[in-house]
C-alpha cells in the first residue's frame, strides 16, 4: 500500500498543477482508488470522487455504458473501461477519469474471463479515452486489486504529464 500512497499523492499533487479534477469508476477494484485517493495529500482541492458499479446493470445506470455492449462483450473489456470513463466525466465536473474493470477472483467470472484479466482506462475532456489490458497472475484479490490501482493511478499521472507538455 505504500506504492499505492506514493502513486496517490503525486497523481493529486500533478491534477491540482494542471486545474483538472479527478473522478474515478471501479469494478473490480470496489472502491479501493477512491480510498487511496482520498487519503492522499491534498485530495480535497483535486479528487471529485467516484463512481463503484459492481454488476453489469449498475455500470448501465450509474455511468451509461450501453446495455449490448455489456450483453454483446461482457464486462471486461477495453470498451467496457472506456465507456465508463466517459461515462464517469459525463457525470461529473472533473477534468480527467479513470476505470477499472476486471476479474479479482477467487473464480472467473460468469463471461469466462480468467482471474487477472483487468481493463483499465483513462478519459480527458476534449480527447479520446485510452485503455490497457493486464493479464496479473492469479495471486489473491487484494493483490490483483492493488496492481490495478497502481496501474490506473500511473496511466491517470501519465496522462496529466501529456497536459502538462502540451501546455
Amino acid at each position: 500500500m505504500d506504492e499505492l500512497k506514493t502513486l496517490a499523492d503525486a497523481l493529486i499533487k500533478r491534477a491540482k498543477e494542471a486545474g483538472l479534477g479527478i473522478v474515478t469508476a471501479e469494478s473490480c477494484t470496489a472502491g479501493l482508488m477512491c480510498e487511496v485517493l482520498s487519503d492522499a495529500e491534498g485530495a480535497t482541492q483535486a479528487f471529485h470522487g467516484g463512481f463503484v458499479t459492481y454488476t453489469k446493470e449498475h455500470k448501465s445506470c450509474a455511468l451509461g455504458v450501453p446495455e449490448a455492449l455489456l450483453r454483446e462483450k461482457g464486462a471486461v473489456c477495453a470498451e467496457v473501461a472506456r465507456a465508463m470513463a466517459e461515462g464517469a466525466l459525463k457525470r461529473s465536473k472533473a477534468g480527467i477519469s479513470a476505470a477499472i474493470t476486471g476479474v479479482a477472483g477467487p473464480e472467473p467470472d460468469e463471461d469466462g474471463n480468467p482471474v487477472g484479466r483487468v481493463c483499465i482506462a483513462v478519459a480527458r475532456r476534449g480527447f479520446p479515452a485510452r485503455d490497457l489490458e493486464r493479464h496479473y497472475p492469479d495471486v489473491g484479490r487484494d493483490q490483483i486489486r492493488e496492481r490495478a490501482v497502481a496501474d490506473a493511478l500511473k496511466a491517470m499521472t501519465e496522462a496529466l504529464a501529456s497536459v502538462s507538455a502540451a501546455a
